[in-house]
């Protein structure tokens, strides 16, 4: 981001906890669902054809990191799904 100081977490290898994540996704106003790469073949090993609860999909979301949605762009105590980039306006980051 031009002009904007950022700390670049990667979730990938430094995991989220399940509560990490549930923080996040409230900051960001997002439902676990709303947060989920469909594409993924994680998704469709565990996501896809299940009903599972809001809890039981964060709980798979910080098992399976590649569920996650990115990026997610936090500033304050708000947070936003940076897709598309546009979202970043929502922080006040240009």
């Amino acid at each position: 981001m031009k002009g904007v100081e950022f700390e670049s977490v990667n979730y990938m290898e430094d995991r989220l906890s399940a509560n990490e994540l549930k923080q996040l996704l409230r900051r960001a106003g997002l439902k676990p669902q709303d947060a989920l790469r469909t594409g993924e073949e994680a998704y469709r090993r565990h996501v896809l054809g299940k009903n599972l609860s809001d809890g039981e999909l964060i709980r798979l979301m910080a098992e399976h990191p590649e569920l996650i949605q990115r990026p997610i762009v936090v500033r304050g105590n708000k947070a936003v799904l940076a897709r598309p980039a546009d979202k970043l306006a929502e922080l006040g980051i240009d």
